[in-house]
């Protein structure tokens, strides 16, 4: 799912909900059915998007108010009077699907790039104004504030080919099985339009679509490449639903035509997913996953091929680097900015938090901040400005978390849910949730709280003292401060079952583990476990015992 925006931004892209709803304006990247999720109960006008994406909207949700959307055209430029300040939009081709949409935002709230769902390539980066885009080597004149960045697939290694590539990969195979007396493409989803009308073209036939089980994909096609259909069902290319139970219609046709001595039937799957997806499988499942330069045929009978609508981390990665923005987030909730390289070295720049790009979105920070990748800061914390104590006001109406920060950069799993005051993220609420805080601070002759620096609480903790930053601590709220601090329990910090606040302390990790170990840890952003008792305090606590009976 697409992420909220900032409410300190005056727009919404992709969401319907009544947080969007309070935008002043509506951007629609694409018609694809993630991005369009309510938006017949909380659209409003404006909606800028592309004709196409209008048109593919309202054949899906006819009950729509057409007059809603405002056209806006790859390479065309608007202005849009906004009570804080006018700002200019451009489109750009996100090579994703038909109609899709990249935004370029500028304003007093800076520059910002959002991507929606995309396919970087390099023709997507030369539509942008020549200033924002770099070269090997050398940085861009002006340089992109923020891009919100679709990165589906940010964490996967694969290399993959680029969509001209995995289409003549469909052709070969497709040639190499003369004798399949029919080929069943799994090609349902917007987006794969150009892969039936090669195939068309290539072979000089027609693809069947039955309309009665794909009503939707049969008016998408009908809009767009109505050339290429038939209405013949014993046409030999055959359009095959990809759900719900691909591989096990797929192994009951394969079965059906085995028993009656017959060819076996050709399904081809045009889908990165099964190449991204680690699923348990075997050895030699994963090694033919790795294969993405020739169709992979698995255990069903479906031959897949990796062809892909969405940018891989290696292209992610190349942008980046052209682009050389300031800040990177992930629009994809289950994917990480931070597993890109290029996010990670922002971490190690020094940061001035008192720049007008945050000022302008309603933030003044307090202190400049250094960061370690290494103790990768999910939190900055942030001062009381008026729109920052609305937006935290906002957001605690609405999100699950127990942190009271502002997030940066860092993208992590939700938390449970909690009556706390839910913290502003630069990320919207499919950001909130964090299980702990990393600081850089200044080691001072740290006090510990006990030999474990992860401490698991009750309800009954007490503040003795703590320097720079007073904190009152109430039951089940984290506590975060900048600097050292001395805490005492009034019962022994054991653990217990309902655990209300986990929180580490300034001073970093349990010095009982060695830098490796506590790494491990980070990475795996659990927090570090306390250390088992001494042998000799087990047997002490047993002496006790029996001494009292």
């Amino acid at each position: 799912m697409p992420i909220e925006m900032l409410k300190g931004l005056p727009f919404s892209v992709d969401t319907w909900s009544s947080k969007s709803r309070t935008k002043r304006h509506h951007f629609l990247t694409h018609a694809h059915k993630d991005h369009t999720q309510g938006i017949c109960i909380y659209g409003s006008y404006p909606i800028y998007c592309s004709r196409l994406t209008r048109t593919l909207v309202l054949q899906h949700f006819p009950q729509l108010d057409g007059s809603f959307f405002v056209g806006i055209e790859v390479g065309q430029c608007i202005v849009i009077k906004d009570l804080d300040g006018d700002f200019t939009v451009t489109a750009l081709d996100a090579n994703h699907c038909p109609g899709a949409l990249m935004f370029l935002y500028e304003g007093k709230f800076g520059n910002l790039l959002h991507t929606g769902d995309c396919r970087l390539t390099i023709e997507c980066l030369q539509q942008l104004p020549l200033k924002y885009v770099g070269t090997p080597g050398k940085e861009p004149k002006c340089q992109i504030d923020c891009i919100f960045l679709d990165c589906t697939f940010g964490q996967s290694p694969l290399k993959m080919p680029s969509r001209q590539s995995a289409m003549q990969q469909i052709i070969n195979c497709i040639w190499k099985h003369p004798q399949a007396p029919t080929v069943y493409l799994t090609c349902d989803l917007l987006g794969h339009e150009d892969i039936l009308m090669h195939v068309s073209q290539t072979f000089g036939c027609k693809i069947y679509v039955d309309k009665a089980k794909t009503p939707e994909c049969f008016q998408a096609l009908e809009l767009m490449v109505p050339e290429i259909l038939s209405e013949d069902a014993s046409s030999r290319f055959q359009l095959f639903d990809g759900f719900p139970k691909l591989y096990q219609r797929a192994e009951a046709k394969i079965a059906r035509a085995r028993s009656d001595s017959q060819h076996e039937p050709l399904i081809i799957r045009a889908s990165a997913q099964w190449y991204a997806c680690d699923d348990g499988s075997s050895d030699i499942e994963s090694w033919k996953k790795g294969r993405c330069d020739q169709p992979v045929r698995e255990i069903f009978g479906v031959w897949h091929i990796c062809y892909s609508i969405h940018s891989s981390k290696e292209e992610l990665e190349w942008a980046l680097q052209l682009l050389a923005p300031r800040w990177v987030i992930s629009t994809t909730p289950s994917c990480k900015a931070l597993e890109l390289d290029y996010v990670k070295r922002l971490f190690n720049q020094h940061r001035n938090f008192n720049d007008p790009f945050w000022q302008l979105l309603g933030f003044s920070m307090d202190v400049e901040s250094e960061v370690d990748v290494e103790t990768a800061p999910d939190v900055v914390e942030v001062s009381s400005s008026p729109l920052a104590k609305s937006n935290a006001q906002d957001y605690a109406e609405n999100s699950q978390s127990t942190t009271s920060s502002f997030s940066i950069c860092r993208q992590s799993n939700p938390s449970p849910p909690s009556k706390t005051a839910a913290p502003v993220t630069l990320f919207g609420r499919a950001r909130l949730g964090l299980n702990g805080s990393y600081f850089k601070h200044e080691e001072k002759e740290p006090i510990l709280p006990d030999e474990n620096a992860v401490i698991r609480c009750s309800d009954e903790l007490e503040v003795i003292s703590l320097k720079k930053d007073e904190v009152v601590v109430e039951a089940g709220k984290t506590l975060a401060v900048s600097e050292s601090l001395d805490i005492r329990s009034k019962e022994s910090l054991m653990h217990t079952e309902t655990e209300n606040c986990i929180f580490e302390s300034a001073v970093g990790l349990s010095n009982s583990y060695n830098p490796s170990l506590r790494k491990l840890y980070r990475s795996m952003h659990v927090p570090v476990p306390r250390p088992l008792p001494s042998l000799t305090e087990l047997m002490n606590a047993t002496k006790r015992a029996r001494r009292r009976q």
